[in-house]
C-alpha cells in the first residue's frame, strides 16, 4: 500500500523559477562567413592532397627523396599479391600494418581491387588525375589564405582572438584543465550564460588549429613549390628541406582532419540543431534549461 508523501512546511521557500529563455547574438556575420568558407576549403584541399599523395605515397625527412632513399623514408603505402588478392599496407618506420580496403589497396569505383593510397571515395578527383587535383588544390589554398587573413585580421580588431580564441591564463591552471577534461569526458556541455563562450580545451584547439596548423600547412606548401624555393630560399631551409616540409605538411594535415573529426562529435553529441544553427544564423537561444 502506497503511502502519501509528508506535507510541505508552509514555511518552505518556493523553489525560484527557471530563467526565461532568449535569443543572443553569439556569431557575427563575418565569424560565419568565414568558418562556412574554411571548412569548404580544407575539405577540398584534404581531399585533392590525397589524390597528389597518391602519386608518390612514400615520405622522406631531408632535401631529396626517392625509391632508393630508404634511409630518409619514415612511410609508405602500397599493396602486394595478385590482382584478385591484393593486401594493402603501411609502413612506419620498421614497422608494417595490414590496411586491405582502405590504405594501399581498395576497390575502384566499379568494385574492381586497385592499387592506391587512399580510397577513391576520399579523393578529389576519384580517380587518380594529379593535374587536375593540384589545379583545385592550389585554388582552395588561395581560398584558405585569404579568408585566413580576413579571419584573422577581424579577430585581431575586433579583440576576439584575446576574448574568445587564446586561453585566459586562469583557464590555463592544472586543476581548471583537469576540471574541462572531466566533463567533456562526462558529456557535460556548458549551458546558459556559459554557452556563449568557449571553454579552455575548446580554446587550445581552435587556437592550435587556426594559429598553428594552417600557418603551417601554407608554409609547407609554399615551400614545396619550385618557383617560390627559387624566390625565397628559407622557406625550404625553415623545415630542413623540401622532402621534410612535404612529411610537415602531410602530418599538420592529419591532425586537421582529426580536429575536425572531432569536431563533427563533439557537435553531434552537444546538440546539433543548436550548434549548427547558431552558426548558420549567428544566434543562440539560452535560458529555460539550455
Amino acid at each position: 500500500m502506497a503511502t502519501a508523501a509528508p506535507p510541505v512546511p508552509a514555511d518552505q521557500p518556493a523553489p525560484p523559477p527557471a530563467p526565461a529563455s532568449r535569443r543572443v547574438l553569439r556569431h557575427s556575420l563575418l565569424v560565419r562567413l568565414t568558418h562556412w568558407t574554411n571548412a569548404l576549403a580544407i575539405f577540398f584541399l584534404l581531399m585533392t592532397g590525397l589524390n597528389i599523395f597518391g602519386a608518390h605515397p612514400r615520405l622522406y625527412w631531408g632535401h631529396a627523396g626517392s625509391v632508393d632513399q630508404v634511409e630518409r623514408q619514415w612511410l609508405q603505402m602500397g599493396a602486394s599479391g595478385s590482382a584478385a588478392r591484393l593486401r594493402g599496407w603501411v609502413d612506419v618506420g620498421d614497422r608494417r600494418f595490414d590496411t586491405t580496403g582502405l590504405l594501399g589497396a581498395s576497390e575502384s569505383p566499379k568494385g574492381a581491387p586497385s592499387i592506391v593510397a587512399f580510397p577513391h571515395w576520399a579523393t578529389l578527383p576519384a580517380m587518380r588525375d594529379l593535374a587536375t587535383a593540384r589545379t583545385w588544390h592550389f585554388f582552395f589554398a588561395w581560398v584558405l589564405i585569404l579568408n585566413g587573413l580576413m579571419w584573422l585580421g577581424y579577430g585581431l580588431v575586433s579583440g576576439r582572438i584575446g576574448r574568445e580564441i587564446l586561453p585566459s591564463l586562469a583557464q590555463l591552471r592544472p586543476a581548471h584543465l583537469w576540471h574541462d577534461i572531466v566533463e567533456h569526458a562526462k558529456l557535460n556541455f556548458p549551458k546558459g550564460e556559459a554557452a556563449l563562450s568557449y571553454e579552455v580545451l575548446q580554446r587550445l584547439a581552435y587556437a592550435g588549429v587556426a594559429l598553428v596548423l594552417i600557418p603551417v600547412v601554407i608554409l609547407t606548401g609554399m615551400a614545396m613549390s619550385p618557383g617560390l624555393n627559387a624566390a625565397f630560399p628559407f622557406l625550404d631551409a625553415l623545415w630542413g628541406g623540401r622532402q621534410s616540409a612535404r612529411s610537415v605538411h602531410f602530418i599538420a594535415m592529419a591532425a586537421i582532419a582529426g580536429f575536425m573529426a572531432l569536431h563533427l562529435a563533439l557537435v553531434l553529441l552537444s546538440g546539433p540543431v543548436r550548434q549548427i544553427g547558431a552558426m548558420i544564423t549567428g544566434r543562440m537561444t539560452i535560458g529555460g534549461g539550455k
